[in-house]
């Protein structure tokens, strides 16, 4: 499948949707992935891309900048605190604010630089206790917490359980967003993005459906 297949698939589901042409950003998500293929989607002309891993983040993105000119880089991984200063000043968006210790040191390092990268509140909306996110019955707790530390959120993220019906996690996700005031919705990837995007998704992270199956044995 390829780039142009997707932004076909994502306009046709936003249509169907009754959503506004292009409410939807596609982030591609190129976590793993040869630089040659990443510099292909690129010269197509697609300048918002995700990553899982701050340090391969940090060895690919500033050379591409300088390459092909502005680029919204989203972290969409899990960030470990120790990376959170390294993770402001490379990423424009981070999806994974999963709790209060992150929230904490975002806050003062946004405090520093007068400046903070586009936040979402990643939720366990399986309540999974192998994943990271803020369970559901936690998460308005949180999201005040987070607006007491000054942090400015965005919308909510979510991964739901593998081998699960998408679209419970999606309803819960935008129902939570609503109650809440955040707009964002980040959520939806290559098997279920439509679904997403029917549920009110503002942000679909595909992958595989446009790079091609990842080989982790050479990332």
């Amino acid at each position: 499948m390829s780039l142009t297949d997707i932004r076909s698939r994502i306009a046709a589901a936003e249509k169907a949707a009754g959503r506004e042409p292009g409410s939807v950003t596609l982030i591609a998500v190129s976590k793993v992935q040869p630089l040659e293929r990443v510099e292909a989607v690129l010269g197509e002309g697609h300048r918002v891309f995700g990553e899982n891993y701050v340090q391969e983040a940090a060895g690919k993105w500033p050379a591409l900048r300088d390459r092909f000119g502005p680029v919204t880089v989203h972290m969409i991984g899990p960030l470990q605190t120790n990376k959170a200063k390294v993770a402001v000043e490379l990423f424009d968006a981070i999806h994974t604010l999963d709790r209060p210790s992150l929230a904490e040191k975002l806050a003062r390092l946004a405090d520093a630089r007068g400046a903070c990268p586009v936040l979402f509140v990643q939720v366990n909306t399986g309540s999974e206790p192998q994943k990271a996110g803020i369970l559901p019955e936690d998460t308005d707790k949180f999201i005040a917490d987070c607006r007491g530390l000054g942090l400015p959120l965005t919308g909510l993220m979510c991964i739901p359980p593998e081998g699960e019906d998408s679209r419970p996690h999606f309803a819960l996700l935008a129902e939570m967003a609503l109650r809440n005031d955040l707009t964002g919705l980040s959520m939806g990837m290559s098997a279920d993005f439509e679904a997403a995007i029917a549920h009110g998704a503002t942000h679909v992270r595909v992958g595989s459906a446009i790079f091609g199956a990842r080989d982790y044995d050479k990332g």
